[in-house]
Order: structure tokens, then sequence, then C-alpha cells
């Protein structure tokens, strides 16, 4: 069934940082949603490319050459095999389009790992 996706809406049923909602599948990627603040953890994806896309708010992309800004209505495209770290002063709602094999913490063992639940 073809459907309409609020992003408002689904960003409303949840409330906690750093844990990944899926909203959407698209050629075996998931669309994810997510609400975070403070530092994720140092990791890469071997296999995966990931995007993050500012819905509301910024936050910076750390790559161990430098520092992304990524503010809202922007996005950034990590490849696969780069080791990176988001980090948000304040709350940052980012959508995430990225393969549905992706981890969240990738190659790095954490209790930042979550499984992420359809909303």
């Amino acid at each position: 069934m073809i459907k309409t996706v609020n992003i408002a809406e689904k960003l409303a049923l949840f409330a906690e940082h750093w844990s990944p909602k899926i909203v959407g599948e698209v050629a075996g990627c998931h669309v994810k949603l997510v609400k975070f603040i403070g530092e994720f953890v140092w990791h890469s994806h071997p296999d995966e490319d990931e995007m993050f896309l500012v819905v509301e708010g910024e936050f910076d992309m750390h790559l161990r050459d430098g520092v992304l800004s990524v503010k809202q209505g922007e996005f950034v495209i990590v490849p696969k095999g780069v080791e990176h770290k988001p980090v948000a002063d304040r709350e940052v709602k980012v959508m995430l389009i990225e393969p549905v094999s992706t981890v969240n913490t990738g190659d790095v063992e954490s209790d930042r790992r979550v499984v992420p639940e359809r909303i």
C-alpha cells in the first residue's frame, strides 16, 4: 500500500536519543528518523554508506581529518569505511538513509547499539 509519511508526526512518537526508528524502505535501504544530543561513539561501517539529512537543528560530523557542520535542510553522506562521530550541542532531528544491513554503531561494540524498531 502506497502512503505518505508525515515526518513531524513520526518524530512526535518518540523521545529517546540515539535510537533510530524505521519509517520507510526504498531500494534495499531503510529510511530512519533519529533524535540525538551529545556525542556518539567513533565508528565506521565497512560495507555501508550512510546519509544524514538534518530535519531540525544542526550537528557536527567529526571525521578523523576534520569536522563538518551540518545544518537544517542539509545532508552529509559518509562513505563506507570512513570513521565518524556525530556530535550535537542541542537536540537535532535527523533522517538517515542507509542499507538495511547497517548497525548504528558499525564496527564498534557499544551500549548505544540498538536494533531499530519500525514506527
